[in-house]
């Protein structure tokens, strides 16, 4: 992993390297570098793939005690990551977690192409009941480590209510235990996340909404045929407020898209950006 020092703190990220077009993966809430790696591994060969663990809970390095981590403050920081690097004609992915889409408008220019899997979205936020329970027990004293209890428990985080929910295909316990041990064991990265969750204003997607009509560069919205918490149709409703957004179901996925069906994910990224050449 390599390390980029930004306003809020450390974050880390992977970068294959390379001279290709940039391809950005970010992930989604509680996840690290390795949810993507299936997606990684097939464009780095044509690509330059950077994938940066925005401080939401799968980091491992804490924040600094006074950093902005709402929703807006993390897209800032994913903003300032792509500025640190000096990344330009980006092709930026985003899954689960909106923040992506909480930069158009306000801090886009280094962004070529748009790339949206299922992800919190519009009026769907905190989205389905695995969101839903999260914002409850983030607001409780004692709340969020009692609930990350369960995903210690093999059983009951692979449950349709909570992770198990997000993936149609059986999810490895040795990545869920990897992903989420950060969170059992530091009460700075419990913090963190709890700031995410908890200083988000409720309309925060709804407003972000209303700037997607502003985007003016090629948009895909690629999304979870079989997804339960970011249901499809909020993908197609994002697709048409995007001016050149198109809009593909991935079969036999749920939230997760990059772990259940990666080989068609990758297809649809590598069709995209195909079709949408940068200008000379």
């Amino acid at each position: 992993m390599q390390q980029v020092q930004l306003s809020a703190g450390t974050v880390e990220f992977t970068d294959t390297g390379g001279s290709g077009e940039v391809v950005v993966l970010v992930p989604g809430l509680g996840f690290d570098e390795t949810v993507w790696s299936a997606v990684s591994d097939q464009l780095a060969p044509d690509f330059r793939v950077i994938v940066p663990v925005l401080p939401i809970g799968g980091h491992r390095i804490p924040m600094n005690a006074d950093a902005d981590l709402s929703a807006e403050g993390v897209a800032a920081l994913l903003g300032e990551f792509l500025e640190r690097l000096d990344l330009h004609a980006v092709t930026l992915v985003q899954n689960d977690a909106g923040t992506a889409q909480l930069l158009v408008g306000v801090d886009d220019k280094r962004v070529a192409r748009l790339v949206l899997t299922s992800c919190e979205a519009l009026e769907n936020y905190p989205p389905g009941l695995q969101g839903k329970a999260l914002y409850a027990a983030s607001g409780v004293p004692g709340g969020l480590f009692l609930l990350l209890q369960s995903f210690k428990v093999p059983f009951l985080v692979r449950m349709k209510t909570s992770l198990g929910g997000m993936a149609v295909r059986p999810i490895p316990y040795e990545l869920i235990r990897r992903w989420y041990r950060p969170l059992h064991t530091s009460a700075e990265i419990r913090r963190d996340l709890r700031k995410f969750v908890r200083d988000g204003k409720k309309d925060v997607y709804l407003r972000a909404a209303e700037r997607l009509r502003t985007f003016d560069r090629p948009a895909l919205v690629a999304w979870g045929a079989e997804d339960r918490m970011m249901p499809p149709a909020t993908g197609r409703r994002l697709a048409e407020l995007l001016p050149h957004g198109r809009y593909v179901e991935i079969p036999g996925a749920a939230t997760l898209v990059q772990l259940d069906n990666p080989d068609v994910l990758v297809a649809e990224i590598r069709g995209f950006i195909a079709e949408s050449p940068l200008p000379v």
